[in-house]
């Protein structure tokens, strides 16, 4: 099935074209789930994304996923506390999940949870910055790519342990002083402050808590009455303080040890929701007492959800997965000519990897590469899988679309993207959907809305 989406940039017209890609299905005799748990935390001396490792911590940072097995070809979900993955490296990472499993690229959702002592990974970026001979700093894909074998190698054994799944879960509760909008508005409607996810001034801690969605929603697979995994979403940019030169997983990472510690049985996999615009910044002066007190607040939102749960029987007929290949529209403030005047003639190390990752987005979309957007059915919940950092609209109004479904969200997929607002967020202005952060035009809305609904329309 194919869409064609017009819209009107610069007085152009520009029709993108969505195919809707829909897997033929196999079925097996039965479901079944195979589980994985990885250290991705960057050796000392390595680069995160802003400042070298100089130590370790207690908690490193893990690469976290699922395989699902019996419902066509294997469906891969996983989740790594990395700050980004994008372009080729994001089409690495899938393609070794997916010879991993057994599968193919189109059916593996890779996303990270965005903390910030954490690496980076865009080998296009990366190709880029040598052409130019520049250093790819933070792009340097050497640890990626041990990575993406350790992840391979992970989910081979990972099958052999597969674990029947006999019923689904479904539970969803409000978080509480967590998350809160980043972007406060004047009377005409236009961003006159950004509380980032720390804020320090009191002012605009005490603005509003704004438009956020509160709920952390769980989707547990179980073998009878063991759980054997347990999926949460929950959407907030997850700094509560960073740039020590420590990789850790900081809030986010905290709760879902908790949680693990909880409940040992199932593996524990968390993923960010559409909280590009959404920050801890009411609830954080940057203290870093605060680090345990906002994990301890998403601990008791997802002990809540986990208490709320509903379970239901599961086959592997109530399992789907569907893919809308997506071409987004380039920022008007991104020039290919530009840019390589820049890289030419050098800058500092941030503004060439700024340069070269704008570059890298440029040749990706005139080559006419897609973003993949999926959304994958297991009974009545459905979970969509966008890229970027995506605006918190994009989450409440997927659920909005299927209010008699459980309808989630994981973003921070391909990260190539940067920032993605809405139609309305570019003309509010801001630093998110400044040309410095984020890579798309406000057309972007429509193709990526449409996409949603197409998904979400399938029974």
């Amino acid at each position: 099935m194919m869409k064609l989406l017009r819209t009107k940039m610069d007085g152009l017209l520009i029709v993108f074209v969505v195919a809707v890609v829909i897997y033929p299905i196999a079925y097996g005799e039965s479901l079944t789930a195979a589980v994985f748990d990885v250290d991705v935390t960057p050796p000392i001396g390595s680069q995160m994304a802003y400042d070298p490792v100089v130590n370790t911590w207690d908690m490193g940072l893990r690469a976290k996923g699922v395989v699902l097995i019996g419902a066509g070809q294997p469906i891969v979900l996983c989740a790594l506390d990395w700050i980004g993955i994008g372009n080729d490296g994001h089409a690495a990472f899938r393609a070794g999940l997916a010879r991993g499993a057994g599968t193919v690229p189109e059916r593996v959702a890779v996303h990270t949870v965005h903390q910030h002592d954490a690496p980076a990974c865009d080998f296009s970026v990366e190709a880029i910055a040598k052409q130019y001979n520049a250093d790819p700093g933070c792009y340097e894909g050497s640890f990626a790519r041990e990575v993406i074998e350790k992840l391979e190698w992970a989910v081979r054994d990972a099958l052999i342990s597969a674990q029947p799944v006999t019923h689904i879960g479904t539970g969803s509760a409000e978080v509480k002083e967590v998350a809160s909008n980043r972007r406060i508005l004047d009377e005409a409607g236009k961003v006159r402050a950004v509380r980032y996810t720390t804020c320090k001034d009191p002012v605009l801690r005490a603005e509003p808590e704004g438009l956020i969605d509160p709920e952390v929603s769980l989707i547990s697979l179980w073998n009878d009455d063991a759980p054997v995994a347990v999926l949460s979403y929950y959407a907030c940019h997850p700094q509560s303080y960073y740039r020590t030169g420590i990789p850790n997983p900081d809030f986010p990472g905290l709760a879902r040890f908790m949680r693990q510690l909880a409940v040992p049985e199932a593996l524990h996999i968390h993923f960010n929701g559409a909280g590009g615009n959404l920050g801890a910044g009411k609830y954080n002066d940057g203290s870093k007492e605060n680090r345990l007190r906002l994990a301890e607040r998403l601990a008791d939102g997802m002990r809540r959800a986990w208490e709320s749960t509903e379970r239901m029987p599961v086959s592997p007929e109530d399992v789907d997965w569907g893919v809308v290949p997506a071409l987004l529209p380039v920022s008007p403030l991104l020039n290919g000519e530009s840019l390589q005047a820049e890289l030419e003639k050098g800058a500092d190390a941030v503004g060439i990897l700024s340069n070269a990752a704008g570059l890298a987005w440029v040749e990706r979309c005139k080559a006419g590469r897609p973003l993949d957007i999926s959304c994958l059915s297991l009974g009545k919940a459905r979970v969509i899988h966008m890229p970027g950092e995506l605006f918190v609209e994009y989450q409440l109004a997927a659920k909005k679309a299927r209010p008699d479904l459980f309808v989630t969200m994981a973003a921070y997929g391909d990260y190539g993207t940067g920032y993605i607002g809405t139609a309305k967020g570019y003309e509010e202005g801001g630093y998110e959907t400044s040309g410095k952060a984020s890579k798309v035009a406000p057309q972007v809305e429509t193709v990526l809305m449409d996409a949603v609904h197409t998904l979400l329309q399938k029974e």
